[in-house]
Protein backbone atom coordinates (compact mmCIF):
# COMPACT_ATOMS: atom_id res chain seq x y z
CA UNK A 1 0.00 0.00 0.00
CA UNK A 2 2.67 2.27 0.92
CA UNK A 3 3.24 5.66 2.88
CA UNK A 4 0.93 8.79 1.61
CA UNK A 5 2.86 12.01 1.43
CA UNK A 6 2.47 15.20 0.70
CA UNK A 7 5.11 17.94 1.09
CA UNK A 8 4.53 21.70 1.69
CA UNK A 9 6.64 24.53 3.35
CA UNK A 10 5.39 26.66 6.46
CA UNK A 11 7.61 29.51 7.44
CA UNK A 12 10.48 28.29 6.17
CA UNK A 13 9.92 24.41 7.37
CA UNK A 14 9.26 21.47 5.13
CA UNK A 15 5.88 20.09 6.52
CA UNK A 16 5.88 16.33 4.95
CA UNK A 17 2.17 15.13 5.71
CA UNK A 18 2.83 11.02 5.98
CA UNK A 19 -0.41 8.48 6.11
CA UNK A 20 -0.54 5.14 6.63
CA UNK A 21 1.60 2.61 7.99
CA UNK A 22 5.71 3.36 8.48
CA UNK A 23 6.80 -0.68 8.43
CA UNK A 24 9.22 -2.37 7.23
CA UNK A 25 9.20 -2.37 3.40
CA UNK A 26 6.84 0.45 3.02
CA UNK A 27 7.71 2.99 0.45
CA UNK A 28 6.98 6.48 0.46
CA UNK A 29 4.06 7.50 -2.62
CA UNK A 30 3.34 10.99 -3.49
CA UNK A 31 1.26 11.25 -6.96
CA UNK A 32 1.64 9.21 -9.66
CA UNK A 33 5.41 8.71 -9.19
CA UNK A 34 7.19 5.64 -8.06
CA UNK A 35 7.67 5.04 -4.30
CA UNK A 36 11.26 5.94 -2.34
CA UNK A 37 11.86 5.34 1.58
CA UNK A 38 10.88 7.80 3.92
CA UNK A 39 14.84 8.14 4.85
CA UNK A 40 15.24 8.98 0.58
CA UNK A 41 12.91 11.65 1.05
CA UNK A 42 14.00 13.35 3.81
CA UNK A 43 17.80 12.99 2.52
CA UNK A 44 16.70 14.33 -0.99
CA UNK A 45 14.94 17.58 0.84
CA UNK A 46 18.31 18.02 2.97
CA UNK A 47 20.31 18.12 -0.05
CA UNK A 48 17.62 21.06 -1.40
CA UNK A 49 18.85 22.83 1.21
CA UNK A 50 15.93 22.43 3.65
CA UNK A 51 17.39 22.60 6.72
CA UNK A 52 13.67 22.69 9.19
CA UNK A 53 11.56 19.31 9.04
CA UNK A 54 8.23 18.73 10.35
CA UNK A 55 6.76 15.33 10.15
CA UNK A 56 2.78 15.51 10.38
CA UNK A 57 2.05 12.35 11.74
CA UNK A 58 -1.46 12.92 12.05
CA UNK A 59 -2.64 9.99 9.19
CA UNK A 60 -0.21 7.62 10.29
CA UNK A 61 -1.76 4.84 11.95
CA UNK A 62 0.97 2.29 12.64
CA UNK A 63 4.60 2.38 13.30
CA UNK A 64 6.70 -1.03 13.72
CA UNK A 65 10.53 -0.98 15.03
CA UNK A 66 11.91 -0.80 11.57
CA UNK A 67 9.58 2.68 11.38
CA UNK A 68 11.03 4.16 14.54
CA UNK A 69 14.52 3.32 12.95
CA UNK A 70 13.60 5.10 10.29
CA UNK A 71 12.31 7.85 11.67
CA UNK A 72 15.66 8.26 13.84
CA UNK A 73 18.06 7.77 10.51
CA UNK A 74 15.98 10.56 9.46
CA UNK A 75 16.64 12.46 12.33
CA UNK A 76 20.09 11.70 12.20
CA UNK A 77 20.51 12.57 8.64
CA UNK A 78 18.89 16.45 9.21
CA UNK A 79 20.99 16.51 12.41
CA UNK A 80 24.01 15.59 10.54
CA UNK A 81 23.87 18.41 8.52
CA UNK A 82 22.96 21.23 10.62
CA UNK A 83 19.33 21.02 10.38
CA UNK A 84 16.45 20.12 12.77
CA UNK A 85 13.67 17.47 12.47
CA UNK A 86 10.74 17.51 14.72
CA UNK A 87 7.36 15.03 14.75
CA UNK A 88 3.93 16.45 15.24
CA UNK A 89 0.51 15.44 15.77
CA UNK A 90 0.68 11.71 16.35
CA UNK A 91 -2.31 9.52 17.34
CA UNK A 92 -2.51 8.26 20.77
CA UNK A 93 -0.88 4.60 19.25
CA UNK A 94 1.93 6.05 17.35
CA UNK A 95 2.80 8.73 20.61
CA UNK A 96 2.21 5.16 22.93
CA UNK A 97 5.21 3.50 20.16
CA UNK A 98 7.49 7.11 20.56
CA UNK A 99 7.03 6.87 24.34
CA UNK A 100 7.78 3.00 24.48
CA UNK A 101 10.70 3.09 22.67
CA UNK A 102 12.09 6.74 23.70
CA UNK A 103 12.27 7.97 20.50
CA UNK A 104 10.42 11.01 21.87
CA UNK A 105 13.75 11.69 24.28
CA UNK A 106 15.36 12.01 21.04
CA UNK A 107 13.11 13.39 18.24
CA UNK A 108 10.65 16.73 19.91
CA UNK A 109 7.27 15.51 19.74
CA UNK A 110 4.76 18.48 19.70
CA UNK A 111 1.02 17.96 19.70
CA UNK A 112 -0.21 20.90 17.67
CA UNK A 113 1.36 21.51 14.09
CA UNK A 114 1.47 25.64 14.29
CA UNK A 115 3.30 25.30 17.64
CA UNK A 116 5.79 22.88 16.25
CA UNK A 117 6.37 25.01 13.44
CA UNK A 118 6.28 28.30 15.19
CA UNK A 119 9.01 26.59 17.78
CA UNK A 120 12.15 26.48 14.82
CA UNK A 121 12.25 29.90 14.69
CA UNK A 122 12.51 29.79 18.13
CA UNK A 123 15.41 27.71 18.03
CA UNK A 124 16.88 29.98 15.54
CA UNK A 125 17.00 32.48 17.78
CA UNK A 126 18.50 31.33 20.63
Amino acid sequence: MGITCNIRHAKGVAVIDLGGRIVVGELVTAGSGGGVSLHELVRDLVKQGHKNILLNLRDVTYVDSSGIGELFACSTTVLGQGGVMKLAKPIERVQNVLRLTMLNTVIDVIEDEAIAVQSFSKEGAA
